[in-house]
């Protein structure tokens, strides 16, 4: 492969990637708008970030079985085209439990893109390739997360929430005609691979039983429920709580995940000189300790608007490391059904966010202690898996790093 065409890959994949991070960033400054518009509260709100992230998991086993019997574009064609039409039901929308259910189909509709383009990165490039690729994509994924909240909030000021709908079904229509044309078939269809329900599930706990999974899917998994446990709370902690405007906030969010994706970058580096095991419990450990000094800062009240941007920032930047490498190191010991496994752990990420998430809706948001005390326990049971499962892998299947 030459550089040109393996930049280009990198390009698309990182755009089919990013377009579930856009659905969940760019519309965050207009919570208060939409609760306004729609004439109920933020809290609920809130729950169509929770539909979205429970849509994504539920659906990411749906499309795996889909990608391994199918190939793996033309499930992804059908997962866009659902992605365009439940946008513009958003922007049209009028009432908020129509609004949540909305959300929960685009959910299904973008993770087709999810687990098309992490699939074709185990597909089209080598197994010691895999932790430098994620991270070169979270690289592309970086346009997401630090500009989307900013432009959402100058969108939503300027035009109103509905927009943003409209400029998300754009960024889906882009997808599908750029996946058309540019993309390759990276894997042919299996017509061996049942669809019945029960080979499906025996397929998954295959792949759930294989220490090597369980044990990093698992720990990335919970180490990345505490960022969608900060994505939920956000918006209500500094808009709400610290007063700040919808577009400073968007700014917060984009210096936030500048720590996320710089981390990620600065990992692809470290893998030079050291393993995947060895940076994702290094990653996980700081991550732990961060949120505890965090949480009894919070609990005391010593913080204010700048040290909570500092621990979240932090936060953020140990996770930017033990992401990618959770990543590789799940998927590694396949090949056959590396659709399945994907769609498993992007489910697995997704579910248990969504949990984490949903627990925030249950607690009055007055301070950041509820937000910090929840991703304080996702952390500490990352490490606490980390630990016990790394005692069961015996041996690496495949080179790793």
């Amino acid at each position: 492969m030459t550089q040109k065409r393996y930049l280009f890959l990198i390009l698309i994949l990182g755009s089919l990637t990013a377009l579930g991070p856009f659905s969940i960033d760019m519309y965050l400054p207009g919570f208060k708008a939409i609760a306004k518009d729609l004439g109920t509260s933020e809290a609920k709100v809130a729950w169509s970030l929770s539909s979205y992230f429970i849509g994504i998991s539920a659906g990411q086993l749906l499309y795996g079985p889909l990608l391994d019997r199918f190939g793996r574009k033309k499930p992804l064609f059908i997962g866009l085209l659902v992605y365009i039409l439940a946008s513009a039901g958003c922007a049209l929308v009028k009432d908020i439990d129509s609004f949540i259910i909305l959300r929960f189909v685009q959910a299904i509709g973008s993770c087709a893109a999810t687990v098309a383009s992490v699939a074709m990165v185990r597909d089209l490039f080598p197994v010691s390739e895999n932790a430098k690729v994620f991270a070169l994509l979270m690289l592309v994924l970086s346009v997401s997360p630090m500009i989307a909240p900013t432009v959402g909030g100058y969108v939503t000021v300027a035009f109103g929430w509905h927009t943003v709908f409209l400029i998300l079904l754009g960024l889906g229509l882009f997808n599908l005609i750029a996946s058309w044309l540019w993309l390759p078939e990276s894997y042919k269809a299996d017509t061996t691979m049942s669809l019945k329900p029960k080979p499906i599930i025996t397929n998954f706990l295959a792949v759930l039983r294989e220490p090597q999974f369980y044990t990093y899917a698992f720990t990335g998994g919970m180490a990345f429920a505490g960022l969608f446990v900060y994505i939920t709370s956000s918006p209500i902690l500094f808009m709400s709580l610290f007063k700040v405007k919808e577009e400073t906030y968007g700014w917060i969010f984009a210096f936030l995940s500048a720590g996320f994706i710089g981390a990620s970058q600065v990992n692809t580096l470290m893998l030079k000189r050291y393993k995947s095991e060895q940076l994702i419990y290094a990653a996980i450990i700081g991550q732990v300790i961060t949120v505890l000094v965090f949480l009894i800062g919070s609990i005391n009240g010593w913080f204010g608007l700048a040290e909570t941007v500092g621990f979240l920032f932090l936060f953020l930047c140990c996770l930017g490391v033990a992401n990618p490498n959770a990543a590789a190191l799940s998927l590694a010991p396949f090949s056959k059904n590396a659709g399945s496994a994907s769609a498993l752990m992007g489910a697995l990420q997704m579910g248990l966010g969504a949990l984490a998430s949903a627990c925030v809706g249950f607690f009055e948001q007055t301070s950041a202690v509820p937000m910090v005390a929840i991703m304080t326990g996702t952390s500490v049971i990352a490490l606490t898996v980390l630990a016990v499962g790394r005692r069961n892998i015996i041996s690496n299947p495949a080179p790793l790093v």
